[in-house]
């Protein structure tokens, strides 16, 4: 599951930012910045959920979907939860001033998300919603 995902992900920075202080770098506009990155994915997870229970499909990733979601904050991400879990990792990395863990942790987080999770949710939706899913793929950015 994404969230647990998150979780380790989140784990591992923070023990980064805890075990080896001479690697973190703390500043006031930097715990702002985590702050707002952390608030903005909890926003965009927020916008997406409400999506979901609109179109009353489910949001766990391996069932298959019974509606595409266009609307809403998917007219402009087709993942803005996994970019509202980016966005989460990344404050919370700042916000403790991994800046190491967010280099490093980030692209591999991405990386984990993008293979085991949104690849195979492509491929069932694509398989599900044929050209419906190719047009809206067509216009709306991945990751945007």
């Amino acid at each position: 599951m994404p969230p647990l995902w998150l979780l380790l992900f989140i784990a591992m920075a923070w023990v980064q930012a805890s075990r080896f202080p001479a690697l973190v770098w703390r500043h006031p506009a930097a715990e702002l910045l985590g702050g707002l990155l952390v608030g903005g994915g909890l926003l965009l997870l927020a916008l997406a959920f409400m999506e979901f229970r609109r179109a009353r499909t489910s949001v766990i990733p391996h069932q298959e979907a019974s509606a595409l979601i266009t609307s809403g904050i998917y007219s402009r991400s087709r993942n803005p939860i996994y970019l509202g879990d980016a966005l989460i990792l990344s404050g919370f990395c700042a916000y403790w001033g991994a800046w190491l863990a967010l280099a490093v942790l980030l692209p591999l987080f991405l990386f984990v998300i993008t293979d085991r999770f949104i690849r195979p949710e492509e491929g069932r939706l694509r398989a599900a919603f044929g050209a419906q899913y190719e047009a809206w793929a067509g216009r709306v950015r991945r990751w945007a």
